[in-house]
């Protein structure tokens, strides 16, 4: 056999097989197989020399052979309800992250963008096989497709948490984060700091980030002594504008205000621009669960807790296949948001002495 002819000639058709690999490695057909699967142990001499000469002959493994002899399809799918705007910025490196923890475990990722109420069509489209065992993302404490999964025994990992234990789970901190987040701004001396969160329809639809982030930022003050006061925003530059001349117009404007709320961030920071209002000298905003990408695009950019998508997205990947791959549950994977200081945060202001105030006491005389 000529090798340097097959390997030419596969650029023009010539499909290089695996009895080919097993011919210049020297070495059983069966152990090309076990190679490529996994079915059996390989030792690193004998595998090292079966990838060279894959790479040498330029062979590409046929997915779907490699797919019927280990009973996988190398096919993870990762379920995202996108809505009309598509991947946001924080959500893609989820996405992406997760993408590149599948491919260098030899799987490959696939998109699957039902709603989170859907969970009958997921559920058709999993029975079929066409997916070793799916993610879930934006995960509901009440989240019907993991009953779904759950009960047809499809294997499937959450990024996010349901109310229920025993899950795989991995999941932002958000215990941590909306507790640094507090503490950092307590740090500087404000003591009126409020959340803009998402909107009020996340809550009822038991939309977990939403409801967790709410809980931990009411937490984090109280046990600080201060009085939180939380907004629900709708998801657009006109939710952050409303929401910001709610806070703005009451008795007890805040002094610093944390936003949960990519969208309406844009539009908080609008309105104090078009109130003259300046940040971080009257007013201090810090984003969080979001990117530093989408923060900077506001003026000024804002101080943000960035959200460990890939990271995260990577942890995901890891348990489901640990999953397949045991049958057990891991522990659950949290990982806390990571302060990137853009600025916009700054001492608490020192409140100006009213106009009638005498600004020198008076000296006593006997």
């Amino acid at each position: 056999m000529e090798w340097g002819r097959a390997v030419e000639e596969e650029g023009s058709g010539v499909v290089v097989t695996m009895q080919d690999v097993a011919r210049h490695a020297g070495v059983a057909l069966s152990t090309v197989s076990a190679t490529l699967t996994a079915a059996r142990p390989v030792s690193a001499a004998t595998r090292a020399r079966v990838e060279t000469s894959m790479t040498a002959l330029g062979y590409r493994p046929n997915a779907l052979a490699r797919g019927l002899a280990t009973k996988r399809s190398r096919v993870l799918a990762l379920a995202f309800p996108m809505g009309p705007a598509g991947l946001s910025r924080t959500s893609a490196e989820f996405v992406l992250g997760a993408t590149e923890a599948a491919q260098d475990r030899g799987y490959q990722l696939v998109l699957w963008p039902f709603a989170a109420d859907a969970a009958g069509p997921l559920l058709d489209v999993a029975a079929q096989g066409l997916a070793d065992g799916v993610l879930l993302m934006e995960v509901g404490l009440a989240d019907p497709r993991v009953r779904a999964l759950s009960e047809a025994g499809i294997p499937l990992t959450l990024i996010g948490r349901t109310a229920q234990g025993g899950l795989p789970v991995v999941d932002v901190d958000f215990e941590a984060t909306l507790n640094a987040a507090v503490q950092h701004l307590a740090g500087l001396g404000h003591r009126r700091i409020a959340l803009i969160n998402h909107a009020a329809h996340r809550v009822v639809e038991g939309h977990g980030p939403t409801i967790r982030a709410g809980r931990a930022y009411h937490r984090a003050s109280t046990s600080l002594g201060l009085t939180p006061r939380e907004l629900h925003a709708g998801e657009s530059v006109a939710g952050g504008r409303l929401a910001a001349e709610e806070l703005l117009d009451g008795s007890e404007a805040p002094t610093a205000v944390i936003v949960m709320n990519e969208e309406a961030a844009f539009g908080l920071v609008a309105e104090l621009a078009a109130r003259g209002i300046r940040v971080p000298g009257e007013v201090s905003v810090a984003a969080v669960v979001s990117t530093p990408a989408v923060a900077g695009q506001t003026v000024p950019p804002l101080t943000t807790w960035h959200a460990p998508g890939s990271a995260l997205g990577r942890a995901g990947v890891d348990t489901l296949l640990t999953v397949l791959d045991t049958g057990q549950v891991p522990e659950p994977v949290l990982i806390g948001c990571g302060l990137v200081d853009l600025g916009s945060t700054g001492s608490a202001p020192v409140p100006e002495p009213a106009a009638d105030a005498p600004r020198n006491p008076p000296t006593l005389h006997r």
